[in-house]
């Protein structure tokens, strides 16, 4: 028995407990995880008004980070390229390969998405709905979740611009407080759009109190309490090779 005591059975007994850990965390955290990134990739899909198109996240029957694209064949390119990129963008997702053999490197040249497009579908979502928040607090409103949701899948296409995030008050309260709220919404906001997939690295923040009123509003509504975006054209991301798959 004295083998059983020895430091070369225990170190290598702990390496296959180890290794059996990981089958097993790999096999019940991988469905989960599918499951999760296809539900957010048909969020996307939907989003961008591509509903024949599905993702599988599965390779061989196993659970996978690296998405098969089908449905899409009638697509012309530029509209595939834009939604292989947002489905690329979303964390956690690897490499992108469509049904027909189509890549998104070979469509991505003829894309060319304008910001402008991006903002124009952040403010129609916002035109009737806004994002609110729990009374004198930066934290979001649970109903106001899904909306937050819907803003992530409209910023996703124009990622590699800088996307400005301006939190907005009415003029309750004093000043020096409002710019506090203020400030703090926009930055509540950008750690749910970082939640959600959108890089940190291009999203900026900033209160301003009430002193941008909505036009034809009193300073005192209500309805100035509110959060807009700006995006703005700047260097594009380089992608990463979507087109080639890796390990499941």
């Amino acid at each position: 028995m004295a083998i059983l005591r020895s430091p070369a059975f225990a170190i290598a007994l702990g390496a296959l407990a180890t290794i059996l850990l990981a089958v097993v965390a790999g096999q019940t955290n991988g469905p989960a995880m599918a499951a999760r990134l296809s539900a957010h990739a048909q969020q996307v899909i939907a989003s961008l008004g591509a509903a024949p198109v599905r993702a599988d996240f599965t390779s061989g029957g196993l659970p996978s980070r690296h998405p098969l694209l089908s449905g899409g064949e009638d697509m012309d390119r530029g509209r595939r390229a834009k939604l292989a990129r947002a489905i690329a963008a979303i964390s956690g997702v690897g490499g992108i390969r469509w049904a027909d053999g189509n890549t998104l490197a070979a469509d991505a040249a003829t894309a060319q998405i304008h910001p402008l497009h991006c903002q124009n579908d952040v403010e129609a979502l916002l035109r009737a709905r806004t994002i609110r928040f729990e009374e004198s607090s930066a934290r979001i409103d649970a109903a106001s979740r899904e909306l937050v949701d819907e803003v992530a899948a409209a910023l996703r296409p124009c990622l590699g611009s800088i996307i400005a995030i301006t939190g907005h008050t009415d003029s309750s309260g004093p000043e020096p407080g409002n710019l506090a709220l203020s400030a703090d919404r926009a930055e509540a906001v950008r750690e749910a759009l970082i939640a959600r997939g959108i890089p940190a690295d291009g999203l900026r923040v900033r209160g301003v109190g009430s002193r941008n009123p909505v036009p034809g509003l009193e300073p005192t509504d209500p309805a100035n309490r509110r959060i807009e975006f700006s995006v703005i054209a700047t260097e594009p991301v380089v992608p990463t090779p979507v087109d080639t798959p890796g390990p499941g």
